[in-house]
């Protein structure tokens, strides 16, 4: 008997829902920073077993949107919430409500059954930790409950398990070999955008998308070229830095993390350019790759 199923994990922003679905795909397919809002993309994460194929889906944050892009997060959210054979509900510990009270009634009226996840226990104490739990047991009586720290691995695997206990009979909805549903060049413009959520400060890195024009992979060498693009002449700079030293040291630090995620050498190329208000674009947005 083989069962296969789509796990989607959804939670507000910045709760650890990217470490977890890394931790369970065993790589590091979703970029992760400090920053609200890093996930732009619904991301398919897929670990097969002798008997099991479980699809975990990475969403966005829930927000309310603010513009277009915003909108598009959310939508991949919903898209995620309805094609889901099991759900995840993730909160972090000293959290008190999901951002959209539409969307939670969503999560507690579903018939699809659902793990709530307390997340960041390995950063709290036990009176905290109880109190927590009867919170969110008595918000979402509908879910089974797990305190979990998706940073330290602590009971990921048996949430892990009661998943693959809870799966429906299906064949595989992917070859077995199989790790992602994104290509190449999605992950390469991911890690620059990681970089660049870790190194500029306020609005920049919500302002930049990237994306990769060239990748041509040799025997020994992949050869890569992106470009990042900003919204403002002004950020244009910022980004750039004095004499270029800031966008070099983007691509140093991406490029060692593309070495070690494609597995060989790589000639990785950026530059920058001016997209105005692409974040507002439809057709911008459409060729990002977001729903708008």
């Amino acid at each position: 008997m083989h069962k296969s199923g789509f796990v989607n994990i959804i939670g507000n922003p910045n709760v650890g829902k990217s470490t977890l679905m890394n931790a369970f795909v065993g790589e590091k397919l979703s970029i992760i920073t400090s920053k609200a809002q890093t996930t732009r993309h619904r991301i398919l994460g897929i670990v097969n077993g002798d008997n099991f194929q479980i699809i975990f889906s990475d969403t966005p944050g829930i927000i309310k949107p603010a513009y277009k892009l915003q909108a598009s997060m959310m939508e991949s959210v919903n898209s995620a919430f309805e094609d889901a054979d099991l759900l995840i509900y993730m909160v972090e510990i000293g959290e008190k409500e999901l951002k959209d009270s539409q969307f939670f009634k969503k999560i507690t009226d579903t018939k699809t059954p659902i793990l709530l996840l307390l997340n960041k226990i390995d950063i709290s104490n036990q009176k905290i930790l109880e109190a927590q739990s009867s919170l969110w047991k008595s918000k979402v009586p509908n879910a089974e409950f797990y305190p979990i720290s998706a940073l330290t691995g602590f009971n990921v695997k048996n949430v892990f398990n009661r998943l693959v206990d809870l799966l429906p009979k299906s064949p595989p909805y992917f070859p077995k070999d199989q790790l992602t549903d994104k290509p190449e060049r999605f992950f390469v413009n991911e890690k620059i955008r990681e970089k660049i959520l870790m190194y500029y400060k306020k609005e920049i890195p919500y302002s930049v998308e990237v994306d990769t024009e060239e990748f041509f992979e040799e025997e020994k060498i992949i050869r890569m070229r992106s470009v990042i693009m900003v919204e403002r002449e002004t950020q244009k700079g910022i980004l750039i830095g004095h004499k270029g030293v800031a966008l070099k040291r983007v691509g140093v630090d991406s490029r060692k993390d593309l070495e070690q995620f494609f597995g060989k050498q790589v000639h990785l190329e950026l530059y920058v350019k001016v997209n105005k208000n692409w974040r507002s674009n439809i057709n911008q947005l459409r060729r990002f790759g977001y729903n708008s």
